[in-house]
């Protein structure tokens, strides 16, 4: 019966051609806008998850309060990671001091190329858990020991093994290319991170880093912690709030520095702080585009019902003939149903296929790297369950009420013969046409029946 039903949907598709295009084309493309929106809004929801310790890895970042204004900041001085793995050590797994991305000279014999890095304590390809793809995450202990991304030793050695080879900074510190890393997605926060370099490299070749890495008066530096298993950022925070402010000298007491972490899992989309409160960021845009999102699928849902609705008048003769020659309502229904999972399926379809073609215009647009998540389980389900919904719920509130019903009513005798407008009436305890053209007359709802319909006793 199913394969009846579904053969049926394809004949009155093939039939409307005009209705169908719209209905599935209009569906198509709320659709793939829908698909879209949710792919950008997952992709802002999952940055910076490709860090295995991504719920553990936090920010150091302070307030400072002078004249009842407080601002708040990422920079620290260089003395406090290492207080910070001193006095708190049960806290934290990691304490990695890192200075800010900035561009540098790399040299590989005739060739320069200019590339962004950071650097960091030899901690760091752990606690960003690195994926290396040649060398060992302990690579960055030797003072010289250089890290390079996938992307940058394949555009300085090409097919070659960088492993060993010896490059210039800035053309005066030589290093060894001791690891290469797997690029980070670019929904990361260190995804334009070319290079990795020791921090003790950063001291031995910068003199004004001498002169402050036992100052705490001066904030220079980014600090990163791993917290332990057992510790919570909150509590962390109030432990080392004063850590600053105990140990700075009296003149800069006055602008009364105080710590706290700030978690990974808040970095991307809730980076603003307004007078020392985090007040949110980039997640208010995360609601809204979802907002829009919901918006643009009921009008989806919306425009299937109406167009379905329109059509209800046409077809309801034909449920009127249904009913009449034994239909139970069940069946009707169950035929609207697959008829409109049908389109939706279609639609759904359609609408994979326009969101492939859409997503490299719409990755240059938002200046994302986002793909069709072809195994996620998630983006399936989500996908065909909102297909389903509109197949099914939209069916439901338009056939059954627009078409179902008022076939009801037809199927006990307010329909007539189009040619010679005779009502049916009731004989043998069932529905008969009685038409004056006789039983065969194929022009009564385009019907011959024998079994059904009786001859009329008025003849030509």
């Amino acid at each position: 019966m199913l394969k009846s039903f579904i053969k049926i949907g394809w004949r009155n598709l093939f039939r409307n051609k005009g209705y169908s295009a719209i209905n599935i084309g209009g569906l198509a493309m709320g659709m793939a806008v829908a698909i879209l929106i949710g792919l950008w809004i997952s992709d802002e929801l999952s940055f910076n998850k490709n860090h295995d310790n991504y719920k553990y890895i936090a920010r150091v970042m302070q307030n400072t309060t002078h004249d009842g204004m407080t601002g708040t900041g990422m920079y620290m001085p260089v003395p406090l990671a290492a207080e910070l793995t001193k006095s708190f050590e049960n806290d934290f797994e990691h304490v990695v001091i890192s200075s800010f991305p900035t561009g540098h000279t790399i040299s590989f014999g005739n060739m320069h190329f200019t590339e962004t890095g950071n650097y960091m304590h030899a901690d760091a390809p752990r606690m960003f858990t690195l994926q290396m793809l040649l060398g060992t995450a302990d690579g960055l202990k030797e003072l010289n020991s250089f890290f390079l991304s996938e992307s940058t030793a394949k555009r300085i050695f090409g097919d070659g093994d960088p492993i060993n080879k010896l490059l210039t900074i800035d053309g005066k510190t030589e290093v060894k290319v001791t690891g290469v890393y797997k690029d980070m997605p670019r929904n990361s926060e260190f995804y334009n991170i070319d290079f990795i370099a020791p921090w003790e490299q950063f001291v031995a070749s910068n003199d004004w880093v001498n002169r402050v890495k036992d100052t705490w008066d001066q904030s220079v530096v980014q600090v990163f912690v791993q917290l332990a298993p057992n510790s919570e950022a909150d509590i962390v925070s109030q432990k080392i709030k004063t850590t600053i402010y105990d140990r700075e000298s009296d003149q800069y007491k006055v602008f009364q520095r105080s710590l706290f972490l700030h978690p990974m899992s808040k970095w991307h989309l809730y980076e603003e702080f307004t007078n020392g409160v985090n007040t949110g960021g980039r997640i208010q845009f995360v609601w809204l585009f979802g907002i829009i999102c919901i918006f643009i699928l009921m009008l989806g849902c919306i425009n299937f019902m109406n167009l379905s609705t329109a059509r209800s008048e046409s077809r309801a003769k034909e449920v009127g003939i249904r009913k009449a020659i034994g239909s139970i309502r069940r069946q009707l229904i169950t035929q609207f149903f697959s008829e409109s999972l049908l389109v939706a399926g279609l639609g759904f379809i359609l609408s994979i296929g326009l969101v492939f073609l859409a997503l490299p215009q719409f990755n240059r647009v938002a200046d994302k790297q986002i793909d069709i998540p072809w195994e996620s389980v998630y983006f399936w389900s989500s996908c065909i369950g909102f297909t389903l919904f509109t197949g099914g719920t939209c069916r439901k509130l338009s056939r059954v009420i627009s078409v179902v019903l008022p076939a009801s009513e037809s199927s006990q005798g307010n329909f007539s013969c189009r040619s010679c407008s005779v009502s049916p009436t009731k004989s043998a305890g069932r529905s008969a046409i009685h038409c004056i053209y006789g039983a065969h007359h194929w022009n009564c709802y385009g019907l011959p029946s024998d079994s059904v319909y009786k001859k009329s006793s008025v003849g030509l």
